[in-house]
Protein backbone atom coordinates (compact mmCIF):
# COMPACT_ATOMS: atom_id res chain seq x y z
CA UNK A 1 0.00 0.00 0.00
CA UNK A 2 2.73 2.21 0.92
CA UNK A 3 4.25 1.81 -2.54
CA UNK A 4 1.23 2.37 -4.57
CA UNK A 5 1.36 5.91 -2.14
CA UNK A 6 4.64 6.33 -2.97
CA UNK A 7 4.13 5.74 -6.88
CA UNK A 8 1.09 8.14 -6.87
CA UNK A 9 2.52 10.65 -5.14
CA UNK A 10 5.32 10.61 -8.12
CA UNK A 11 3.15 10.69 -10.86
CA UNK A 12 1.10 13.49 -9.55
CA UNK A 13 3.89 15.69 -8.82
CA UNK A 14 4.95 14.95 -12.72
CA UNK A 15 1.56 15.65 -13.93
CA UNK A 16 1.06 18.71 -11.96
CA UNK A 17 4.60 19.83 -12.75
CA UNK A 18 3.92 19.49 -16.58
CA UNK A 19 0.49 20.72 -16.66
CA UNK A 20 0.48 23.65 -14.50
CA UNK A 21 4.17 25.12 -14.48
CA UNK A 22 3.54 27.37 -16.86
CA UNK A 23 0.26 28.83 -15.45
CA UNK A 24 2.29 29.49 -12.54
CA UNK A 25 5.25 30.96 -14.23
CA UNK A 26 4.36 33.12 -16.53
CA UNK A 27 2.07 36.13 -16.47
CA UNK A 28 -1.35 36.20 -16.90
CA UNK A 29 -3.09 37.53 -20.21
CA UNK A 30 -4.52 41.01 -19.76
CA UNK A 31 -7.52 41.98 -21.51
CA UNK A 32 -9.79 44.74 -21.98
CA UNK A 33 -12.41 43.61 -24.57
CA UNK A 34 -13.68 40.52 -25.60
CA UNK A 35 -14.18 38.15 -28.66
CA UNK A 36 -17.67 36.82 -29.64
CA UNK A 37 -17.57 34.30 -32.47
CA UNK A 38 -21.07 33.84 -33.79
CA UNK A 39 -21.80 30.70 -35.90
CA UNK A 40 -21.75 31.37 -39.77
CA UNK A 41 -25.05 29.36 -40.07
CA UNK A 42 -26.76 32.44 -38.14
CA UNK A 43 -29.52 34.35 -39.97
CA UNK A 44 -28.66 38.10 -40.73
CA UNK A 45 -31.91 38.15 -38.70
CA UNK A 46 -30.96 35.76 -35.72
CA UNK A 47 -27.62 37.74 -35.99
CA UNK A 48 -28.67 41.48 -35.52
CA UNK A 49 -31.53 39.83 -32.88
CA UNK A 50 -28.43 38.91 -30.51
CA UNK A 51 -26.71 41.53 -31.06
CA UNK A 52 -29.59 44.02 -30.19
CA UNK A 53 -29.61 41.50 -26.57
CA UNK A 54 -26.15 41.83 -26.39
CA UNK A 55 -26.30 45.60 -26.91
CA UNK A 56 -29.30 46.46 -23.83
CA UNK A 57 -28.45 43.68 -21.80
CA UNK A 58 -24.66 44.30 -21.50
CA UNK A 59 -23.20 47.33 -23.61
CA UNK A 60 -23.27 49.42 -26.26
CA UNK A 61 -19.94 48.91 -27.77
CA UNK A 62 -20.00 45.93 -29.74
CA UNK A 63 -19.09 45.70 -33.08
CA UNK A 64 -17.25 43.71 -36.16
CA UNK A 65 -13.70 43.20 -35.47
CA UNK A 66 -12.64 44.76 -38.70
CA UNK A 67 -14.48 44.70 -42.41
CA UNK A 68 -13.37 41.19 -43.06
CA UNK A 69 -14.76 39.64 -39.86
CA UNK A 70 -18.20 39.55 -41.49
CA UNK A 71 -18.25 36.31 -42.79
CA UNK A 72 -16.36 34.22 -39.44
CA UNK A 73 -19.35 36.69 -37.69
CA UNK A 74 -16.91 38.12 -35.51
CA UNK A 75 -17.43 40.94 -33.01
CA UNK A 76 -15.68 42.51 -29.66
CA UNK A 77 -17.02 44.36 -27.15
CA UNK A 78 -15.47 46.00 -24.29
CA UNK A 79 -15.54 44.06 -21.09
CA UNK A 80 -13.65 42.96 -17.86
CA UNK A 81 -13.17 39.96 -16.58
CA UNK A 82 -16.56 39.64 -14.73
CA UNK A 83 -18.61 40.61 -17.77
CA UNK A 84 -16.37 37.55 -19.48
CA UNK A 85 -18.11 35.24 -16.89
CA UNK A 86 -21.73 36.57 -17.03
CA UNK A 87 -21.65 35.81 -20.87
CA UNK A 88 -20.05 32.40 -20.42
CA UNK A 89 -22.77 31.43 -17.94
CA UNK A 90 -25.41 33.42 -20.13
CA UNK A 91 -27.15 31.02 -23.45
CA UNK A 92 -24.84 33.37 -25.95
CA UNK A 93 -23.35 29.53 -26.08
CA UNK A 94 -26.29 28.72 -28.35
CA UNK A 95 -25.36 30.82 -31.11
CA UNK A 96 -21.61 31.22 -30.88
CA UNK A 97 -18.75 29.06 -31.38
CA UNK A 98 -17.08 30.52 -28.73
CA UNK A 99 -16.31 33.51 -26.21
CA UNK A 100 -12.94 34.05 -25.19
CA UNK A 101 -10.71 37.52 -23.71
CA UNK A 102 -9.40 39.38 -26.86
CA UNK A 103 -5.73 39.35 -24.97
CA UNK A 104 -3.25 42.02 -25.46
CA UNK A 105 -0.56 40.47 -26.85
CA UNK A 106 3.17 42.76 -26.60
CA UNK A 107 6.77 42.31 -28.45
CA UNK A 108 8.33 39.40 -26.72
CA UNK A 109 10.98 40.21 -24.37
CA UNK A 110 11.25 43.57 -24.63
CA UNK A 111 9.30 46.26 -22.14
CA UNK A 112 7.14 49.40 -23.78
CA UNK A 113 9.69 51.43 -21.41
CA UNK A 114 10.44 54.10 -23.56
CA UNK A 115 14.52 54.65 -22.60
CA UNK A 116 14.91 50.54 -22.09
CA UNK A 117 17.01 50.56 -25.14
CA UNK A 118 19.44 53.10 -23.49
CA UNK A 119 19.97 49.54 -20.95
CA UNK A 120 23.11 48.22 -22.58
CA UNK A 121 23.19 46.81 -19.13
CA UNK A 122 20.05 44.40 -19.04
CA UNK A 123 21.19 43.39 -22.79
CA UNK A 124 24.41 42.52 -20.86
CA UNK A 125 22.93 40.07 -18.23
CA UNK A 126 20.70 38.01 -20.75
CA UNK A 127 17.75 39.67 -18.53
CA UNK A 128 14.53 39.30 -21.30
CA UNK A 129 15.22 35.21 -21.10
CA UNK A 130 15.12 34.98 -17.93
CA UNK A 131 11.73 37.39 -17.90
CA UNK A 132 9.80 34.32 -19.74
CA UNK A 133 10.22 32.35 -16.03
CA UNK A 134 10.24 34.82 -13.83
CA UNK A 135 9.96 38.68 -12.58
CA UNK A 136 10.84 37.70 -9.06
CA UNK A 137 7.14 38.14 -7.49
CA UNK A 138 7.23 37.40 -4.01
CA UNK A 139 10.68 38.33 -3.08
CA UNK A 140 11.55 40.90 -0.46
CA UNK A 141 15.13 42.75 -1.39
CA UNK A 142 16.12 45.31 1.45
CA UNK A 143 18.01 48.21 -0.27
CA UNK A 144 20.63 49.48 2.81
CA UNK A 145 21.62 53.16 1.39
CA UNK A 146 20.76 56.42 0.77
CA UNK A 147 17.06 55.61 1.02
CA UNK A 148 14.73 55.04 -1.60
CA UNK A 149 12.09 57.95 -2.66
CA UNK A 150 9.59 56.78 -4.78
CA UNK A 151 10.02 58.21 -7.93
CA UNK A 152 8.07 58.46 -11.16
CA UNK A 153 9.35 55.31 -12.14
CA UNK A 154 8.92 53.58 -8.65
CA UNK A 155 5.43 53.93 -8.54
CA UNK A 156 3.97 50.71 -9.43
CA UNK A 157 7.25 48.63 -7.82
CA UNK A 158 6.02 46.86 -4.46
CA UNK A 159 7.62 48.63 -1.24
CA UNK A 160 7.05 47.02 1.96
CA UNK A 161 8.31 48.89 5.74
CA UNK A 162 11.13 50.30 5.97
CA UNK A 163 13.59 52.15 8.62
CA UNK A 164 15.91 54.93 8.50
CA UNK A 165 18.43 54.57 10.91
CA UNK A 166 20.35 57.97 10.39
CA UNK A 167 17.25 59.84 12.03
CA UNK A 168 15.79 57.16 13.95
CA UNK A 169 12.37 57.07 12.15
CA UNK A 170 10.17 54.96 10.08
CA UNK A 171 10.23 57.22 6.68
CA UNK A 172 12.97 56.16 4.65
CA UNK A 173 13.19 58.62 1.80
CA UNK A 174 16.13 59.30 -0.03
CA UNK A 175 18.19 62.72 -0.35
CA UNK A 176 21.20 61.60 -2.11
CA UNK A 177 19.51 60.51 -4.87
CA UNK A 178 22.41 56.63 -4.49
CA UNK A 179 19.94 54.49 -3.06
CA UNK A 180 16.90 55.25 -5.35
CA UNK A 181 19.44 54.64 -8.49
CA UNK A 182 19.96 51.08 -6.73
CA UNK A 183 16.53 50.43 -6.50
CA UNK A 184 15.43 51.18 -9.89
CA UNK A 185 18.01 48.70 -10.96
CA UNK A 186 16.41 46.11 -8.92
CA UNK A 187 12.99 46.30 -9.35
CA UNK A 188 12.31 49.82 -11.29
CA UNK A 189 8.75 49.54 -12.47
CA UNK A 190 8.03 48.24 -15.96
CA UNK A 191 5.66 48.09 -19.08
CA UNK A 192 4.58 51.10 -17.48
CA UNK A 193 5.48 52.94 -20.90
CA UNK A 194 7.89 55.54 -18.69
CA UNK A 195 11.44 55.85 -18.73
CA UNK A 196 13.48 52.24 -17.94
CA UNK A 197 13.66 48.65 -16.43
CA UNK A 198 14.25 46.96 -13.42
CA UNK A 199 16.21 43.51 -12.99
CA UNK A 200 13.30 41.69 -10.47
CA UNK A 201 10.23 44.23 -11.67
CA UNK A 202 7.77 41.99 -9.56
CA UNK A 203 10.08 41.92 -6.09
CA UNK A 204 9.35 44.11 -3.39
CA UNK A 205 11.60 46.84 -2.00
CA UNK A 206 12.56 47.50 1.48
CA UNK A 207 14.15 50.95 2.32
CA UNK A 208 17.28 51.06 4.96
CA UNK A 209 18.89 54.01 5.35
CA UNK A 210 21.83 53.91 6.87
CA UNK A 211 23.80 57.01 4.73
CA UNK A 212 23.47 60.43 5.29
CA UNK A 213 23.13 63.13 2.62
CA UNK A 214 26.44 63.31 2.22
CA UNK A 215 26.70 59.59 1.46
CA UNK A 216 28.69 58.41 4.11
CA UNK A 217 27.20 56.25 7.52
CA UNK A 218 28.33 54.00 10.49
CA UNK A 219 28.91 50.41 10.76
CA UNK A 220 26.54 50.32 13.92
CA UNK A 221 23.98 51.48 11.70
CA UNK A 222 24.51 49.48 9.02
CA UNK A 223 24.76 46.41 11.10
CA UNK A 224 21.42 47.18 12.66
CA UNK A 225 20.16 47.34 9.54
CA UNK A 226 20.91 43.79 8.09
CA UNK A 227 19.19 42.14 11.65
CA UNK A 228 16.27 44.41 10.81
CA UNK A 229 16.27 43.48 7.47
CA UNK A 230 16.34 39.73 8.42
CA UNK A 231 13.95 39.92 11.35
CA UNK A 232 11.54 41.72 8.78
CA UNK A 233 11.65 39.51 5.96
CA UNK A 234 14.12 40.40 3.47
CA UNK A 235 14.97 37.25 1.40
CA UNK A 236 18.05 39.59 -0.28
CA UNK A 237 19.94 42.71 0.88
CA UNK A 238 22.21 44.70 -1.29
CA UNK A 239 24.80 46.94 0.00
CA UNK A 240 26.15 49.06 -2.25
CA UNK A 241 28.60 50.83 0.07
CA UNK A 242 31.57 49.94 1.36
CA UNK A 243 35.21 51.06 2.72
CA UNK A 244 38.16 49.77 5.37
CA UNK A 245 38.02 48.24 8.55
CA UNK A 246 36.87 45.21 9.81
CA UNK A 247 34.31 45.48 11.95
CA UNK A 248 33.15 42.22 14.74
CA UNK A 249 29.44 44.02 14.91
CA UNK A 250 28.37 43.92 11.47
CA UNK A 251 30.20 40.16 10.48
CA UNK A 252 27.68 39.06 13.46
CA UNK A 253 25.01 40.83 11.93
CA UNK A 254 26.06 39.16 8.69
CA UNK A 255 25.99 35.91 9.78
CA UNK A 256 22.82 36.18 11.77
CA UNK A 257 21.03 36.97 8.32
CA UNK A 258 22.94 34.21 6.62
CA UNK A 259 21.54 32.05 9.56
CA UNK A 260 17.92 32.99 8.39
CA UNK A 261 18.79 32.51 4.97
CA UNK A 262 19.19 35.64 3.38
CA UNK A 263 21.40 36.37 0.72
CA UNK A 264 23.57 39.26 1.06
CA UNK A 265 25.40 40.77 -2.04
CA UNK A 266 28.00 44.01 -1.51
CA UNK A 267 29.81 46.40 -3.75
CA UNK A 268 33.51 45.37 -4.27
CA UNK A 269 34.40 49.28 -4.10
CA UNK A 270 35.91 51.75 -6.30
CA UNK A 271 39.26 52.40 -5.54
CA UNK A 272 41.26 50.37 -7.95
CA UNK A 273 42.98 48.19 -5.70
CA UNK A 274 43.28 44.85 -5.61
CA UNK A 275 41.22 43.68 -2.82
CA UNK A 276 36.90 43.87 -2.25
CA UNK A 277 35.96 46.33 0.15
CA UNK A 278 34.00 45.41 3.70
CA UNK A 279 31.39 44.59 3.82
CA UNK A 280 31.79 42.74 0.12
CA UNK A 281 35.00 41.04 2.04
CA UNK A 282 32.70 39.28 4.86
CA UNK A 283 32.07 35.63 4.31
CA UNK A 284 28.61 34.79 2.88
CA UNK A 285 28.56 38.06 1.13
CA UNK A 286 28.34 38.05 -2.65
CA UNK A 287 31.14 40.63 -3.87
CA UNK A 288 30.89 42.31 -7.11
CA UNK A 289 33.01 44.03 -9.30
CA UNK A 290 31.88 46.27 -12.53
CA UNK A 291 32.61 45.85 -16.25
CA UNK A 292 32.04 48.84 -18.82
CA UNK A 293 29.59 48.40 -21.77
CA UNK A 294 32.45 46.61 -23.29
CA UNK A 295 32.68 43.81 -20.79
CA UNK A 296 35.81 45.43 -20.16
CA UNK A 297 37.09 45.87 -16.30
CA UNK A 298 35.44 49.17 -15.36
CA UNK A 299 38.81 51.11 -14.70
CA UNK A 300 37.63 52.49 -11.22
CA UNK A 301 36.13 49.09 -9.94
CA UNK A 302 38.08 46.75 -7.38
CA UNK A 303 39.48 43.45 -8.37
CA UNK A 304 41.78 40.56 -6.95
CA UNK A 305 40.88 39.07 -3.84
CA UNK A 306 37.75 38.69 -2.29
CA UNK A 307 36.06 39.33 -5.80
CA UNK A 308 32.57 36.52 -6.34
CA UNK A 309 31.30 37.66 -9.88
CA UNK A 310 31.12 40.95 -11.95
CA UNK A 311 27.87 42.59 -13.30
CA UNK A 312 27.61 46.14 -15.39
CA UNK A 313 28.91 49.32 -13.47
CA UNK A 314 29.44 51.34 -16.54
CA UNK A 315 31.93 53.46 -17.19
CA UNK A 316 31.15 57.40 -18.24
CA UNK A 317 34.01 59.18 -20.36
CA UNK A 318 33.09 62.62 -19.98
CA UNK A 319 30.46 64.35 -18.43
CA UNK A 320 29.02 65.38 -22.14
CA UNK A 321 28.77 61.77 -23.03
CA UNK A 322 27.24 59.46 -20.14
CA UNK A 323 25.68 56.60 -22.10
CA UNK A 324 27.87 54.28 -20.95
CA UNK A 325 26.58 54.71 -17.40
CA UNK A 326 23.85 53.01 -15.67
CA UNK A 327 20.65 54.95 -16.17
CA UNK A 328 17.76 54.66 -13.69
CA UNK A 329 15.51 56.98 -12.09
CA UNK A 330 16.42 59.17 -9.30
CA UNK A 331 16.07 62.25 -7.10
CA UNK A 332 17.96 65.39 -8.15
CA UNK A 333 19.15 65.76 -4.25
CA UNK A 334 19.34 69.68 -4.70
CA UNK A 335 15.65 70.04 -5.66
CA UNK A 336 14.04 66.48 -4.91
CA UNK A 337 12.76 66.06 -8.25
CA UNK A 338 12.69 62.89 -10.11
CA UNK A 339 15.08 62.65 -12.84
CA UNK A 340 16.37 60.05 -15.13
CA UNK A 341 20.44 60.01 -14.63
CA UNK A 342 23.62 57.66 -15.80
CA UNK A 343 25.70 56.92 -12.50
CA UNK A 344 28.69 54.33 -12.73
CA UNK A 345 30.40 52.27 -9.95
CA UNK A 346 30.37 48.70 -8.33
CA UNK A 347 27.43 50.19 -6.36
CA UNK A 348 25.66 49.85 -9.99
CA UNK A 349 27.00 46.57 -10.73
CA UNK A 350 25.73 45.16 -6.98
CA UNK A 351 21.68 45.48 -7.69
CA UNK A 352 22.04 43.54 -11.06
CA UNK A 353 23.14 40.78 -8.79
CA UNK A 354 20.52 41.43 -6.48
CA UNK A 355 17.91 41.36 -8.99
CA UNK A 356 19.07 38.31 -10.05
CA UNK A 357 18.86 36.76 -6.65
CA UNK A 358 15.92 37.61 -6.44
CA UNK A 359 14.72 36.00 -9.92
CA UNK A 360 16.37 32.70 -8.35
CA UNK A 361 14.69 33.26 -5.08
CA UNK A 362 11.73 33.41 -6.39
CA UNK A 363 11.44 30.32 -8.20
CA UNK A 364 12.02 28.76 -4.77
CA UNK A 365 15.71 28.17 -4.41
CA UNK A 366 15.89 29.69 -0.34
CA UNK A 367 19.02 28.71 0.72
CA UNK A 368 21.96 31.95 0.85
CA UNK A 369 24.76 29.23 0.22
CA UNK A 370 22.79 27.69 -2.97
CA UNK A 371 21.35 30.94 -4.74
CA UNK A 372 25.27 31.69 -4.63
CA UNK A 373 26.01 28.94 -6.02
CA UNK A 374 24.05 29.30 -8.75
CA UNK A 375 24.99 33.06 -9.67
CA UNK A 376 28.88 31.56 -10.01
CA UNK A 377 28.13 28.21 -12.03
CA UNK A 378 25.79 29.95 -14.36
CA UNK A 379 28.25 33.34 -14.61
CA UNK A 380 29.77 33.78 -18.21
CA UNK A 381 33.44 32.62 -17.36
CA UNK A 382 36.40 34.71 -18.57
CA UNK A 383 39.29 32.71 -19.56
CA UNK A 384 42.00 34.91 -19.36
CA UNK A 385 41.63 36.60 -16.17
CA UNK A 386 45.21 35.89 -13.73
CA UNK A 387 44.12 39.39 -11.69
CA UNK A 388 40.94 37.99 -10.44
CA UNK A 389 38.94 41.00 -12.75
CA UNK A 390 35.72 39.05 -12.79
CA UNK A 391 35.36 36.45 -10.06
CA UNK A 392 33.10 33.71 -11.44
CA UNK A 393 32.39 35.27 -14.55
CA UNK A 394 29.90 38.29 -16.03
CA UNK A 395 26.68 37.87 -14.21
CA UNK A 396 24.38 35.79 -16.53
CA UNK A 397 19.98 36.38 -15.48
CA UNK A 398 19.40 33.55 -17.96
CA UNK A 399 21.76 30.81 -17.29
CA UNK A 400 21.07 31.68 -13.40
CA UNK A 401 17.17 31.00 -13.85
CA UNK A 402 17.66 28.30 -16.13
CA UNK A 403 19.98 26.43 -13.55
CA UNK A 404 17.65 27.46 -11.28
CA UNK A 405 14.20 25.88 -12.80
CA UNK A 406 16.71 22.56 -12.52
CA UNK A 407 17.48 23.21 -8.99
CA UNK A 408 14.49 22.95 -8.20
CA UNK A 409 13.71 19.57 -6.09
CA UNK A 410 11.14 17.16 -7.47
CA UNK A 411 8.28 17.90 -5.20
CA UNK A 412 8.78 21.85 -5.42
CA UNK A 413 5.20 22.33 -6.50
CA UNK A 414 4.53 21.61 -2.23
CA UNK A 415 6.16 25.11 -1.31
CA UNK A 416 3.21 27.05 0.09
CA UNK A 417 4.70 30.31 -2.16
CA UNK A 418 3.94 28.56 -5.27
CA UNK A 419 0.69 28.11 -4.15
CA UNK A 420 -0.50 31.21 -2.97
CA UNK A 421 0.74 32.21 -6.47
CA UNK A 422 -1.75 29.81 -7.74
CA UNK A 423 -4.55 30.97 -5.88
CA UNK A 424 -3.72 34.52 -6.62
CA UNK A 425 -4.72 33.53 -10.39
CA UNK A 426 -7.96 31.12 -9.04
CA UNK A 427 -11.59 33.14 -8.28
CA UNK A 428 -15.15 31.67 -7.61
CA UNK A 429 -18.44 32.95 -9.10
CA UNK A 430 -21.77 31.52 -7.10
CA UNK A 431 -23.94 33.10 -9.71
CA UNK A 432 -22.62 30.14 -12.11
CA UNK A 433 -25.60 27.84 -10.33
CA UNK A 434 -28.62 28.40 -8.54
CA UNK A 435 -27.75 27.18 -4.89
CA UNK A 436 -30.89 26.96 -3.68
CA UNK A 437 -32.49 24.72 -6.47
CA UNK A 438 -29.33 22.57 -6.65
CA UNK A 439 -29.85 21.48 -2.42
CA UNK A 440 -33.54 21.19 -3.49
CA UNK A 441 -32.89 18.78 -5.83
CA UNK A 442 -30.61 16.73 -4.02
CA UNK A 443 -32.96 16.79 -1.14
CA UNK A 444 -35.62 15.35 -3.31
CA UNK A 445 -32.97 12.41 -4.62
CA UNK A 446 -32.37 11.68 -0.88
CA UNK A 447 -36.31 11.48 0.18
CA UNK A 448 -37.23 9.35 -3.24
CA UNK A 449 -34.27 6.75 -1.83
CA UNK A 450 -35.38 6.94 1.62
CA UNK A 451 -38.96 6.06 0.77
CA UNK A 452 -38.97 3.88 -1.96
CA UNK A 453 -35.68 1.81 -1.02
CA UNK A 454 -37.31 -0.92 1.57
CA UNK A 455 -33.97 -2.20 2.24
CA UNK A 456 -31.12 0.03 1.88
CA UNK A 457 -27.46 -1.60 1.11
CA UNK A 458 -24.88 -2.31 3.66
CA UNK A 459 -22.56 0.35 1.79
CA UNK A 460 -24.23 3.62 0.35
CA UNK A 461 -21.85 4.93 -0.64
CA UNK A 462 -22.59 4.00 -4.27
CA UNK A 463 -26.28 5.08 -3.69
CA UNK A 464 -25.27 8.44 -2.50
CA UNK A 465 -22.82 9.05 -4.94
CA UNK A 466 -25.33 7.76 -7.66
CA UNK A 467 -27.86 10.19 -6.08
CA UNK A 468 -25.40 13.27 -6.02
CA UNK A 469 -24.28 12.82 -9.47
CA UNK A 470 -28.34 12.14 -10.73
CA UNK A 471 -29.69 15.57 -9.20
CA UNK A 472 -27.41 17.95 -8.38
CA UNK A 473 -23.64 16.92 -9.31
CA UNK A 474 -20.66 18.64 -7.90
CA UNK A 475 -21.86 21.97 -9.31
CA UNK A 476 -19.59 24.08 -6.70
CA UNK A 477 -16.86 23.13 -9.19
CA UNK A 478 -19.19 25.43 -12.39
CA UNK A 479 -18.59 28.01 -9.92
CA UNK A 480 -14.50 27.76 -9.98
CA UNK A 481 -12.08 30.16 -12.58
CA UNK A 482 -8.33 29.58 -13.21
CA UNK A 483 -6.48 32.39 -14.91
CA UNK A 484 -4.92 30.74 -18.73
CA UNK A 485 -6.49 27.35 -17.74
CA UNK A 486 -10.20 26.46 -19.97
CA UNK A 487 -13.17 26.32 -17.64
CA UNK A 488 -14.81 23.45 -19.90
CA UNK A 489 -13.49 20.68 -17.60
CA UNK A 490 -14.91 22.24 -14.36
CA UNK A 491 -18.06 22.50 -15.88
CA UNK A 492 -18.50 19.08 -17.33
CA UNK A 493 -16.97 17.86 -13.90
CA UNK A 494 -19.71 20.16 -12.07
CA UNK A 495 -22.71 19.04 -14.03
CA UNK A 496 -25.34 16.36 -13.26
CA UNK A 497 -26.39 13.90 -15.62
CA UNK A 498 -29.22 16.20 -16.71
CA UNK A 499 -26.98 18.49 -17.46
CA UNK A 500 -24.69 16.53 -19.58
CA UNK A 501 -25.40 17.20 -22.96
CA UNK A 502 -25.65 20.81 -22.66
CA UNK A 503 -22.44 21.37 -21.15
CA UNK A 504 -20.84 19.36 -23.50
CA UNK A 505 -22.42 21.88 -26.29
CA UNK A 506 -21.16 24.72 -24.21
CA UNK A 507 -25.19 25.55 -22.95
CA UNK A 508 -26.65 26.43 -19.45
CA UNK A 509 -29.90 24.98 -21.02
CA UNK A 510 -31.08 21.36 -20.29
CA UNK A 511 -30.68 19.21 -23.80
CA UNK A 512 -33.61 16.61 -24.45
CA UNK A 513 -31.10 13.66 -24.47
CA UNK A 514 -29.53 13.57 -20.98
CA UNK A 515 -32.42 15.09 -19.50
CA UNK A 516 -34.72 12.32 -19.89
CA UNK A 517 -34.93 8.37 -18.66
CA UNK A 518 -32.35 7.64 -21.50
CA UNK A 519 -29.26 7.63 -19.14
CA UNK A 520 -30.81 5.59 -16.35
CA UNK A 521 -32.19 3.15 -18.36
CA UNK A 522 -28.65 2.91 -19.73
CA UNK A 523 -27.07 2.68 -16.98
CA UNK A 524 -29.78 0.14 -15.14
CA UNK A 525 -29.52 -2.00 -18.14
CA UNK A 526 -25.56 -2.45 -17.63
CA UNK A 527 -25.28 -2.58 -14.20
CA UNK A 528 -28.12 -4.13 -12.26
CA UNK A 529 -26.48 -7.25 -12.24
CA UNK A 530 -23.41 -5.84 -10.34
CA UNK A 531 -23.90 -6.45 -6.47
CA UNK A 532 -22.29 -3.06 -5.38
CA UNK A 533 -22.75 -0.85 -8.72
CA UNK A 534 -26.42 -1.11 -9.17
CA UNK A 535 -27.36 0.89 -6.47
CA UNK A 536 -24.94 3.50 -7.91
CA UNK A 537 -27.01 3.25 -11.16
CA UNK A 538 -30.46 3.17 -8.81
CA UNK A 539 -29.02 6.75 -6.42
CA UNK A 540 -28.36 8.32 -10.20
CA UNK A 541 -32.21 7.06 -11.19
CA UNK A 542 -33.77 8.77 -8.24
CA UNK A 543 -31.21 11.94 -8.17
CA UNK A 544 -32.27 12.40 -12.08
CA UNK A 545 -36.03 12.25 -11.13
CA UNK A 546 -35.62 14.78 -8.91
CA UNK A 547 -33.33 17.29 -10.76
CA UNK A 548 -36.09 16.77 -13.62
CA UNK A 549 -38.81 17.43 -11.45
CA UNK A 550 -37.42 20.55 -10.00
CA UNK A 551 -36.87 21.74 -13.02
CA UNK A 552 -39.86 21.32 -14.54
CA UNK A 553 -41.36 23.76 -12.09
CA UNK A 554 -38.84 25.92 -11.43
CA UNK A 555 -36.31 26.67 -14.94
CA UNK A 556 -37.92 24.97 -17.36
CA UNK A 557 -35.54 25.99 -20.20
CA UNK A 558 -34.33 23.36 -22.77
CA UNK A 559 -32.59 23.34 -26.00
CA UNK A 560 -34.60 23.43 -28.73
CA UNK A 561 -38.17 23.62 -26.88
CA UNK A 562 -37.14 26.52 -24.79
CA UNK A 563 -39.76 27.15 -21.59
CA UNK A 564 -42.73 26.22 -23.37
CA UNK A 565 -45.56 23.67 -21.93
CA UNK A 566 -44.02 21.06 -24.37
CA UNK A 567 -40.80 21.52 -22.21
CA UNK A 568 -42.43 21.30 -18.51
CA UNK A 569 -44.56 18.60 -20.15
CA UNK A 570 -41.43 17.10 -21.38
CA UNK A 571 -39.16 17.26 -18.01
CA UNK A 572 -42.45 16.05 -16.13
CA UNK A 573 -43.08 13.27 -17.72
CA UNK A 574 -39.48 12.15 -17.59
CA UNK A 575 -39.48 13.00 -14.09
CA UNK A 576 -42.04 9.79 -13.56
CA UNK A 577 -40.65 7.54 -16.02
CA UNK A 578 -37.18 8.07 -13.94
CA UNK A 579 -38.87 7.77 -10.63
CA UNK A 580 -40.81 4.42 -11.39
CA UNK A 581 -37.60 2.82 -13.46
CA UNK A 582 -36.08 3.63 -9.46
CA UNK A 583 -38.80 1.86 -7.81
CA UNK A 584 -38.60 -1.62 -9.82
CA UNK A 585 -35.29 -1.47 -10.03
CA UNK A 586 -35.02 -0.88 -5.99
CA UNK A 587 -37.99 -3.51 -5.42
CA UNK A 588 -36.02 -6.40 -7.99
Amino acid sequence: MRRLLLIGLCVFSFLLSVLSFQAFATEPGTFDSIILDFRESLTSDELSSELSELKSGYSSDIRLNSEFSQADHVFVMKGDAALLRKLKNSDIGKYTEFVEPNYIYKTTGKPNDPDYDKQWNFQSINIEESWKHTQGKGTVVAVIDTGVSQVLDLKETQFVEGYDFVNDRSNASDDNGHGTHVAGTIAQSTNNRYGVAGVAYEASIMPLKVLAAWGGGTTADIAEAIRWAADHGAHVINMSLGGGGESQLMREAIEYAHSKKVTIVAAAGNSRRSVAEFPARYPHVIAVSAYDSTTKKAPYSNYGTGIDIAAPGGSIQSSANKSGGILQNTINPATGESVLEYFQGTSMAAPHVAGVAALVHSLGTQDPDRIEGILKKSAIAVQDDPQNFYGAGRLDAKGAVDLALKDRPFFWWLSPKLWSGFFSRIWFDGSSFNLGLKVLMLGIAIAFSQVFIAQMPRNRASLYWGLVLGSCGLFFLRGIFITNLPQFPLRLAGSSIPELVGTILNSNLLNPISASVLIPFLLLAGLLGHPSLKWFAIGCTFGVAACLAVSAVFLPEMQWLGSSAIARGYLGVNALLSLGLGLLAARE
